[in-house]
């Protein structure tokens, strides 16, 4: 499927969608100066064309009692494809791994874990991550502080 070809207005449409998904079409329409109709068609189309995945609320993990988050990397035993598609059925089913990426260098997953405490990650690694075929070297980094955590994308190389 071929890039859409994004112009100044739809770049404005998607920068305050990222900043607030919950606009009303007025408002919307208001901010990057269209009337309602051409910007619900704007936002229409870049939705069909998969620039606009989904629409989410994003939750503060604190509040929710999810206060540890975990960055956990992932060994593979290189023998057959086996442990790779078990491994990556099971890493769908967990609620705990928020994001899992394929990697290159030394280890071939990277995980991001949120869970309650150091006692709900001990679990999630003994009980989940462990016994899974394949596995042959975990390591985790612990979060200390958030720096900075965004949901948006930058949008200024599109100009």
């Amino acid at each position: 499927m071929p890039k859409p070809i994004l112009d100044s207005t739809d770049r404005k449409i998607l920068s305050e969608l990222q900043a607030d998904g919950r606009l009303s079409n007025q408002e919307l329409a208001e901010r990057v100066a269209l009337s309602p109709s051409p910007c619900l068609r704007r936002v229409r189309a870049l939705e069909r064309a998969g620039v606009i995945r989904r629409y989410a609320a994003v939750l503060d993990p604190a509040q929710i009692g999810l206060g540890l988050l975990a960055y956990v990397t992932v060994k593979l035993e290189k023998r057959g494809k086996m442990p790779v598609d078990q491994f990556t059925r099971a890493v769908e089913s967990w609620p705990e791994v928020i994001a899992c990426y394929s990697m290159t260098g030394d280890m071939d997953y990277l995980m991001r874990v949120q869970v309650e405490d150091l006692e709900h990650y001990s679990r999630f690694v003994m009980d989940k991550l462990l016994k899974q075929p394949g596995v042959i070297d975990i390591r985790t980094n612990f979060v200390l502080e958030r720096v900075k955590e965004t949901t948006a994308l930058p949008l200024g190389h599109l100009a």
